[in-house]
């Protein structure tokens, strides 16, 4: 009897962060709003794993978040990829947010995750490995059945599914 798994990750697609990135841009230099303003949206340090977001105040950089998560959802990448909770600082007539990129299952977060599985499909099995957690199963049905209740959860990390065997 074959069995199937797949694996459950904290990750996003650089590929479609850039396009987020880039479609942002567009629109913020065709909105009158920015016009004339210091709002512009840059990569935060270079290495492209978090936004850089600067405005005239915290309602223009809350603009641009805004815009941020739209471009997010029309490539159905999940906002929570966003971590917002840093603070605003400003300085010479500018305010600067810097948005890193939610990435990585920790063992508090992979143990949720198992324990919601334990619980609500006990023919599955996981196995927690690394960044990664591992569900096995002699049925797809049971796997997909496990992938549906994952996604109606309120997690507040993204989670992907990967390595489909």
């Amino acid at each position: 009897m074959a069995t199937f798994s797949f694996d459950i990750v904290s990750d996003y697609d650089k590929a479609e962060m850039n396009n987020v990135f880039d479609q942002t841009q567009r629109e913020m230099g065709t909105r009158y709003d920015f016009k004339d303003t210091p709002a512009e949206i840059d990569w935060l340090n270079g290495d492209k794993t978090g936004f850089k977001i600067t405005g005239n105040g915290e309602w223009q950089i809350d603009a641009i978040l805004d815009i941020v998560r739209k471009k997010l959802a029309a490539r159905n990448i999940s906002q929570k990829v966003l971590d917002t909770s840093g603070s605003v600082t400003e300085n010479n007539l500018k305010s600067t947010k810097e948005v890193p990129f939610k990435k990585g299952l920790d063992q508090e977060k992979a143990k949720k995750i198992t324990s919601l599985i334990r619980d609500k499909a006990p023919k599955v099995k996981t196995q927690i490995q690394g960044q990664e957690v591992r569900v096995t199963s002699s049925s797809k049905d049971d796997l997909q059945a496990v992938m549906q209740l994952l996604r109606t959860q309120d997690f507040d990390f993204p989670i992907n599914f990967t390595n489909f065997r």
